[in-house]
């Protein structure tokens, strides 16, 4: 049974950090591109971060460009998304999903098939 499941997330002042986890089991890790995607209170799914299988790869939405960086341990089947200088629109509930087929890098016409539970980050002070 494949699972993803977030951790790391709470509240945190602007200007902070935190590193989000995403821990995946029931599938070869290291053979699918995974994404960050969030979404804001009262506000749809926004695309934050995609990393290829092998992590050379990466593209990010502009609005994190910068101060996010999307990585992954292949070996602890892992997938992180270290954030730094926080702001208040950064206030969501983060997904990572693992890229249905796999390939390489996983677009944006891509489907994703499995989704984990969310993890909530609040940025405030």
């Amino acid at each position: 049974e494949v699972q993803l499941v977030e951790s790391g997330g709470g509240l945190v002042q602007p200007g902070g950090s935190l590193r989000l986890s995403c821990a995946a089991s029931g599938f070869t890790f290291s053979t699918y591109a995974m994404k960050w995607v969030r979404q804001a209170p009262g506000k749809g799914l926004e695309w934050v971060s995609t990393i290829n299988r092998g992590g050379g790869r990466i593209n990010y939405a502009d609005s994190v460009k910068g101060r996010f960086t999307i990585s992954r341990d292949n070996a602890g089947n892992t997938l992180y998304l270290q954030m730094n200088s926080l702001k208040p629109e950064d206030t969501a509930v983060y997904y990572c999903a693992k890229c249905k087929l796999d390939i390489d890098y996983c677009g944006a016409h891509r489907e994703y098939d499995y989704w984990g539970q969310g993890t909530q980050v609040t940025v405030s002070s």
